[in-house]
């Protein structure tokens, strides 16, 4: 030992070194990544003010360096319970990096109950390092704690910072706390000292003392150690904070520690000085361990993986059913986990589907959206090709094959062809979603939730008109405004009405009588209703019927009839919103039927907007699924593509697009892939796609696939019909390469319609077991020379998505580059002008025929402001034109427009060509047949 004395050993300077280097480590992370930003919490109870001044120098270390400081006060009362919660809360909080509980918390809070509440800070958050899952880590051999205490840190730190070796040292630890002493003593093990730890009843302890290469003192008594108990040449870490009188002082007191300086530096090789060793290291190393945190959860954030479920593939491709069975899906909780959907974002249905909170939206705003892929078809037969079996099958060899981040986004089937001939919407074979039962019937009751709203629209339609019928100006207005307590007051959203009728007054007795009457009359002409009551089943029976029969209803009867439930505006208006409030303002749009005078009256006249977005308020969240190999699925809304725009959610694409989108600074290997499935063939699905949803999303689609089926594309070269229920004929079964090669037309048409919207275009052809090497090769051959980027054969019915990896590569490099996507028609041109160019440019048609109906309603929607909506095409799915008996590309046709309706509150006019309807209905022979329960297991059998 040098004969000068001790070497200072100074914790401000070192501190401020470990300070600066977590600062310059901070912002080379934000460089690359400008959103990462740590952030502290501090929970304090009361305001003690001791626990006040160790609280602000901790916010302004957390400043100097960068580091977001959040200080979360409380009562000194403050029960456990409640500080639990609150610490939960932020456990919860994507943005909070470390949570630090100032203790103590309150005098009527013991041990037991301050173990709680650090014991409840997840540990991946214990920056303060104390949470048993830490500290036990810490005295295991086997194990590395995620953060050390941070006193006992900055004691090892300052050890090391003096050059003494640690290893092979005797090392006595005098102090046993669970903060200090016996961290220390476990830290010091780590590093191969010999540790002795004493406490203040340990016997001989000087001489124990005197044997040590290194003195830890952390016994919180004043200047206890002796110089002399000291070995020469000792290194002394105090970790004492001790006052005692001082008269020369302003405050009457000084600082010390549990070493007697005075006597202990002229014997030590180093030692820390209090104030300014140990002290100063605590909250640096709470700073980086702070960011440290950050740094593990924003990597975690970033590194999100899928587990794949394994299939077991059999030979024989047993039904689908017995396949979905057989599949154990992983807990939709530990999906949203693996994919990035916090906790409180999440909202179970049982153990395998969930909905998703909104707010996740909001929580990844600044992500940049992933790639975004429409899955369509040719023109199909009644079998349908396989487009939900394509895009489950495609998402598994994203997903669970190539580790890309993938969502499917599909519709919920409607119970109408699921009891009906065409079956459900899960996919088929190997690649479903899974459980297909609960996915093919209620699911979570969105559908049920639409039928509701939008039968109490009509409900609420006829009884006004009967009200209005049967009563005075004076009654009716009365009943309407009625007088509670003595005063007459407006419902808030009768002002709504009153602003349309240009009446700016709102004290319900200063209208004059005409304008009470203006008010209380919706004086509905009945023959311009188009809102029909629904029902989610196929039944023909009710599409026509003559409501008003009842004694009740004196005489008041009128025509109407049934749509099934899929075909309401209010699933249209599901499908298309934006967002909760965007949601309400739709639903309250509605047009029901025009006025004598020639007005619109919608959902908000008759006052029952409202309601029907409480009504939908849960079914405007995506629900979650997942495929067999346990990819996640988006399953929300369920328009008809033939009568309806036949697409998913914009709300679960937008959803999708985030979860699968990258943060700023990410390379682009790092972006994930949407696959949103539109109905039918893309003259249908994929148009309204374009044209109507992408117009309100305002999302940008890369890409479109093109599922074709040999057996389609037969039947489109002149093939037998394909009936469900009957063999198909050996043309689909065996090699016909005349008549696919004639049926290619079809696909080709597609190809150069999807070209028209400045999309890429990826042919998967939907392999069966009977298509031949040859026929695959010319479907191949003739796509790509029609203009498709890539063609490719998927056997993902057969082998999951292993059978799809080469469409999944096809789809990945086809989606490279910026996406050049345009819309058909400009919507300011004239209606019959946008219905001229579908029908032409699409379908491929001559032109239009208006029936003087649909002529008339055209002109009612021009006068009335609608004529900027676009359109949405109701017709037959079976072929390019209005008659589903023109198979391939028919040509030399003219379209009848029968009739013309408005959904204002969706945003669209649908024009029905030929006799096209709303309501299916059941064959003779419908799938229901098939469908039980196995008395013993409950379980569904039959479907499908």
């Amino acid at each position: 030992m040098a004969t000068g004395g001790a070497k200072i050993i100074d914790g401000t300077a070192i501190a401020k070194s470990i300070r600066d280097a977590v600062a310059q480590r901070l912002k080379t992370k934000q460089d690359q990544y400008p959103r990462f930003q740590p952030q502290l919490a501090i929970i304090q109870a009361g305001a003690r003010p001791d626990s006040s001044v160790y609280v602000r120098m901790k916010a302004k270390a957390a400043e100097e360096v960068g580091i977001k400081f959040k200080h979360v006060t409380l009562p000194a009362e403050a029960e456990v319970d409640e500080v639990v919660r609150l610490v939960k809360q932020l456990n919860d909080d994507a943005t909070v990096s470390g949570i630090l509980v100032q203790l103590p918390l309150g005098e009527h809070v013991g041990a037991l109950g301050e173990r709680m509440v650090t014991e409840a800070v997840s540990p991946e958050k214990d920056v303060d390092g104390f949470h048993a899952y830490n500290i036990g880590h810490l005295s295991s051999r086997a194990a590395d704690p995620l953060f050390t205490p941070c006193t006992p840190a900055g004691v090892v730190r300052l050890l090391e910072s003096t050059g003494v070796p640690i290893a092979g040292a005797n090392a006595v630890v005098l102090g046993r706390s669970d903060i200090v002493g016996s961290p220390v003593a476990a830290m010091l093990r780590s590093k191969d000292a010999t540790v002795t730890q004493c406490h203040s009843r340990t016997k001989n302890l000087d001489q124990i003392i005197k044997g040590a290469d290194i003195l830890v003192a952390a016994i919180g008594r004043a200047q206890y150690v002796q110089g002399e108990w000291i070995k020469p040449g000792a290194v002394v870490i105090d970790v004492g904070t001790n006052y005692i009188p001082d008269a020369t002082k302003k405050s009457g007191q000084r600082l010390v520690g549990d070493v007697d300086y005075e006597s202990a530096v002229s014997v030590a090789s180093h030692i820390t000085p209090v104030p300014g060793g140990v002290g100063p290291m605590t909250v640096a190393l709470l700073m980086e361990n702070t960011v440290k945190s950050a740094e593990r959860l924003w990597e975690q954030t970033r590194n999100l993986k899928i587990k794949p479920l394994k299939l077991d593939i059999k030979e024989k491709v047993p039904s689908d059913i017995e396949i979905s069975m057989a599949q154990t899906p992983k807990p939709v909780a530990q999906l949203a986990q693996e994919i990035g959907v916090l906790s409180r974002e999440l909202e179970s249905y049982g153990q395998y589907k969930a909905k998703v909170e909104l707010s996740v939206l909001e929580r990844l705003a600044h992500r940049k959206d992933g790639k975004y892929i429409l899955v369509s078809g040719i023109t199909p037969t009644p079998l349908g090709e396989g487009k939900s079996t394509t895009t489950i099958g495609l998402a598994q060899a994203l997903g669970a094959h190539l580790g890309r981040p993938s969502f499917a986004c599909i519709r919920q089937p409607s119970q109408g062809p699921t009891f009906g001939i065409k079956g459900g919407a899960a996919g088929g074979g190997y690649s479903q979603v899974i459980p297909m039962d609960e996915f093919n019937l209620h699911l979570t009751g969105d559908i049920h939730a639409v039928t509701a709203a939008n039968n109490l629209l009509a409900a609420a339609l006829d009884a006004r008109m009967f009200h209005e019928a049967t009563q005075s100006d004076k009654a009716l207005y009365s009943r309407l405004v009625p007088a509670k307590k003595g005063k007459r007051e407006f419902a808030p959203l009768m002002f709504k009405r009153l602003k349309k009728l240009g009446i700016d007054k709102t004290d319900p007795n200063e209208l004059t009588p005409e304008e009470i009457t203006r008010f209380a009359r919706l004086d509905v002409d009945p023959e311009t209703i188009t809102w029909n009551r629904v029902l989610d089943t196929n039944d023909r029976f009710l599409r026509q019927i003559t409501i008003g029969h009842a004694d009740t209803e004196k005489g008041h009867e009128r025509k109407t009839g049934f749509d099934i439930a899929v075909a309401s505006e209010c699933m249209a208006v599901l499908a298309l919103t934006t967002s909760l409030v965007d949601m309400r303002e739709r639903l309250g749009n509605m047009v029901v039927a025009t006025s004598k005078q020639g007005d619109p009256i919608t959902a908000d006249d008759i006052g029952v907007g409202g309601a029907l977005a409480v009504l939908m308020k849960d079914a405007i969240k995506p629900n979650l699924m997942q495929t067999l190999e346990g990819t996640p699925v988006f399953v929300h809304a369920g328009p008809f593509a033939n009568i309806a725009h036949g697409n998913s959610s914009i709300l679960a694409d937008r959803v999708a697009l985030k979860l699968a989108g990258t943060e700023e600074g990410d390379s682009t290997d790092r972006v994930g892939y949407v696959l949103t499935e539109g109905g039918f063939g893309a003259d249908m699905g994929m148009e309204k796609f374009c044209n109507i949803k992408c117009r309100m999303s305002g999302l940008t689609p890369d890409a479109v696939v093109i599922v074709a089926t040999t057996r389609a594309l037969k039947m489109h070269g002149g093939g037998p019909d394909v009936t469900p229920g009957k063999a198909l004929h050996e043309t689909y079964t065996k090699e016909d390469l005349t008549t696919l090669r004639e049926g290619c037309k079809n696909l080709v048409k597609h190809i150069e319609n999807s070209r028209k919207f400045g999309l890429k275009v990826i042919v998967a052809i939907n392999q069966f077991s009977s298509d031949t090497p040859a026929e695959l090769k010319l479907v191949e051959e003739l796509a790509l020379a029609g203009g498709a980027d890539a063609a490719v054969a998927s056997n993902h019915w057969a082998e999951g998505g292993a059978g799809a990896l080469a469409l999944a590569k096809a789809v990945i490099a086809a989606c490279e580059g910026a996406s050049n996507f345009k819309f058909l028609y400009d919507l300011n041109i004239p209606i019959e002008q946008k219905i001229e160019i579908i029908c032409k440019e699409i379908y491929g048609g001559d032109g239009i025929e208006l029936s003087e109906v649909a002529r008339k309603q055209m002109e009612t929607y021009t006068r009335q402001g609608f004529n900027g909506l676009p359109i949405c095409m109701a017709k037959t799915q079976y072929s390019f034109s209005h008659d589903g008996k023109l198979k391939g590309v028919p040509t030399g046709f003219t379209v009848p427009i029968r009739e013309i309706r408005l959904s204002a509150g969706a945003g669209f006019l649908y024009p029905l060509l030929g006799d096209m309807q709303t309501m299916p209905g059941l064959g003779t022979r419908p799938g229901f047949w098939e469908v039980g329960l196995d008395p013993e297991t409950g379980r569904v059998v039959g479907l499908f």
